[in-house]
Formats: structure tokens, sequence, C-alpha cells
């Protein structure tokens, strides 16, 4: 009995070492998403001489990086996107839970039609909208303005979507007991809501502020002037200039663009996971 146990026991062991296709595919995807970014990472901490000569003892520089500061106002680009990014998103926060508080505990007639059109928002693609979005930011004088930049973000429907879901989940016994304290609706919706749904406004907020932070195609149509660029905007005017492109200085422009949201990933990217398993998304 034992000699035929022992076979079995080490094929089974064997079976568990090796990897599976779907995380050999894992890895195989890992690599080639993570190849770019170590490229330019070559590239921007070397001499041009060596974009293409990967020689482990090639001397390292940051001529790079202060070549491409120069050549741009980068400093610009950064404050621009930084008041971008945090406007819109408290913005969302504001709209996104009041709508989402709406949809979620008032009895209104139609509700469910109007959270049906709200949801239409999530079938349609941005870029279809651009033509519209600029007539209406030229009529209200919004054109080159950062805040003609983040007003079609404002009303998220993936935002007022994911408050509703938390803010349905949260028992009513919370609401009535803060009534009977006195609380109205806004003191509910601040006390009792608002904490219980953090899990879900971090995990919004990761996701609105890497969104924005990339966004290219429309700040590109609305912009004119490095007073109203994004960082997106001004790499892609940086890279491409007429005289020719020096791309270890491109490579190191780009590192300077990414380097807070990475930075950020690897600081709290089991906050970022925790966050989104808490909100109930699969």
């Amino acid at each position: 009995m034992n000699q035929t146990a022992i076979p079995a026991t080490a094929r089974k062991s064997f079976l568990l070492r090796i990897p599976s296709l779907e995380t050999t595919a894992a890895w195989l995807l890992a690599i080639v998403w993570i190849f770019p970014l170590l490229y330019a990472i070559w590239a921007a901490f070397h001499p041009p001489a060596y974009m293409v000569r990967f020689d482990l003892f090639a001397p390292l520089t940051l001529d790079n990086f202060a070549n491409a500061w120069a050549q741009a106002p980068f400093a610009r680009y950064y404050l621009n996107t930084f008041l971008l990014v945090t406007g819109v998103v408290l913005a969302q926060f504001v709209v996104c839970t009041l709508a989402g508080f709406a949809f979620a505990r008032f009895p209104i007639p139609g509700r469910d039609a109007l959270f049906m059109l709200v949801l239409i928002q999530l079938f349609v693609f941005p870029e279809v909208l651009i033509v519209e979005n600029y007539r209406i930011a030229s009529g209200l004088g919004l054109v080159d303005t950062i805040t003609g930049i983040g007003l079609p973000y404002v009303a998220s429907a993936f935002g007022i979507f994911l408050l509703r879901q938390t803010f349905k989940t949260i028992p009513r016994e919370l609401e009535e007991a803060a009534r009977v304290e006195g609380c109205g609706w806004m003191a509910i919706l601040l006390k009792v809501y608002v904490p219980l749904a953090k899990p879900t406004y971090l995990a919004y907020g990761l996701v609105s502020i890497s969104h924005h932070w990339n966004n290219f195609l429309w700040p590109l149509v609305v912009t004119n002037s490095v007073e109203s660029r994004p960082l997106t905007v001004g790499l892609g005017i940086f890279s491409a200039p007429e005289t020719g492109v020096n791309w270890a200085t491109v490579s190191a422009a780009t590192l300077l663009s990414i380097a807070p949201l990475l930075v950020a990933f690897l600081l709290f990217q089991r906050q970022f996971v925790q966050s989104f398993l808490r909100a109930g998304i699969r």
C-alpha cells in the first residue's frame, strides 16, 4: 500500500510545482508591459551613445533629466496637472456623493429610469463628445483654462454607480439611529454614509487620479498655452521638436511625468487592491 501511495504523492507534488498556464501568461504579459519602462529607465540614466548599446559598465548620468527640465517648463506642467487632478477629484466626490445618495435612498418617481440614463454615459466614448464639449467650453469662455479641461468629467457615471451601490449596502438601522438623534439628511450623509464608504472613495479616487493624470486628447484640444497645459500635453509637444528627437532626453522627460504615479502605486498598491475588494468590485 505504501509503495503505491508514495509515487502518487510524488506525482502530485511535482504537478503542483509546474506553473499553470494562467501564471505563465501573467508573467509574459508582465514582461511585455514592463519592457518599455525598463528601456526608458536605461535611456534616461545613460548618455545618448548607449541608448541601443546595453553595456553593464556604461556610465550613469543625470544630464538627460537636467536637459529635459531646462528645455520645457515642467514645473508649470506639474502645477497645472496637480490643480487639474485635485479639482476634478474633489468635484467628482461632491457630485457623485450627492447623486449616489439620492439614487440609493430617496424614493423619487422614475428613479430607476433616471439611473439607467446616467449609466448610458458608460457606453459613450469621450472622443465622441469632443466637438460638442469644445463648443460648450468656447461658449462659456473656458477654452485654454484648467477649468475647461476638468469640467466635462465632473459628473462621472462610474463614480455615481460605485457610491450608489455602496450606500445601498449600509444598514437602514444606522440611518434611523441618526435620525433619532435629530440629524437631517445632510448630517446623515456626512456622519453615517460617507465615513462608512471610505474604501470606495479611496478606490475611486485612485482610479480618477490615474485617469486624469494621463488624459491627453481632450487637454490637447482645449489648451493652447503653457499656462494651462498638463504634463501629458507638454510631454507630447516636447517629444516632437522640428529639429529632431533626442530619445535619451525624451525618456528622462517621460520618467519625470510618470514618476509621481509610479511612486504612488508602489507605495499604496496594497491599499489600492484592498479598497477595491472592500468596495465590492471583483
